[in-house]
């Protein structure tokens, strides 16, 4: 059976919870064969949090999933850049700009999930879901390229990716908004789809997921 790393993060940014690490926790109550870490939202201890959990358990595919608040749906990430410009502090309150995640790394990477395979599978149960071209540049696009960069050189062989899952209703509502979210069950579903799409799809679909702007 395939080993599965899945990661989400610790809550940021003055929230009592994270989806990330709601979804990820109840997907591992379904599927207790998953390997699962929180990990902490601060720019000088994610990364080597995520590199002992990898070095520890040698999974086949590792998945983590963050949160990107505003977003109407379950997207998969593309493409991880070398760029920290933290529009706020960490957890640890710091706030890095224009600083690279990995010096001398290169400009980006691509998640070697199968994105748009995993996007449709999501799609075709019901759950709202697209390709996104950016994570952003706070800590989940430092996790994201961390990761692919680790993947990449010393981690040869095991696949990776990363995922943003919506705000909760409950987050909505304790902040008396009107953003879009999505229930942490379905976050959940949409997670174990994306690990099984990830698991038996070597090739991805070759349909358009393009970006006007």
């Amino acid at each position: 059976m395939a080993k599965v790393l899945l990661t989400g993060f610790e809550p940021f940014g003055g929230e009592l919870v994270n989806p990330s690490w709601q979804a990820v926790a109840l997907l591992a109550e379904r599927r207790t064969s998953l390997i699962t870490v929180e990990l902490p939202c601060a720019f000088a201890t994610s990364l080597s949090t995520l590199r002992t959990a990898i070095g520890l358990h040698q999974p086949d595919l590792v998945v983590c999933v963050g949160q990107a608040g505003g977003r109407p749906d379950v997207t998969a990430e593309r493409v991880a850049v070398n760029l920290t410009d933290a529009r706020i502090p960490d957890n640890a309150d710091a706030q890095p700009i224009d600083v690279p995640v990995v010096p001398g790394g290169p400009v980006g990477y691509f998640s070697t999930l199968p994105v748009k395979a995993c996007v449709a599978a999501i799609r075709e149960a019901g759950i709202p879901a697209s390709v996104s071209h950016t994570a952003g540049t706070f800590v989940c696009n430092q996790v994201f390229y961390g990761l692919m960069h680790l993947l990449a050189t010393e981690f040869p062989g095991i696949r990776g990716g990363f995922v943003h899952v919506p705000y909760s209703p409950e987050q909505v509502a304790a902040a008396g908004s009107a953003a879009p979210s999505l229930s942490i069950d379905k976050c959940a579903d949409a997670l174990g789809v994306l690990v099984d799409t990830a698991l038996t799809v070597e090739e991805d679909l070759h349909v358009t997921a393009g970006a006007l702007h």
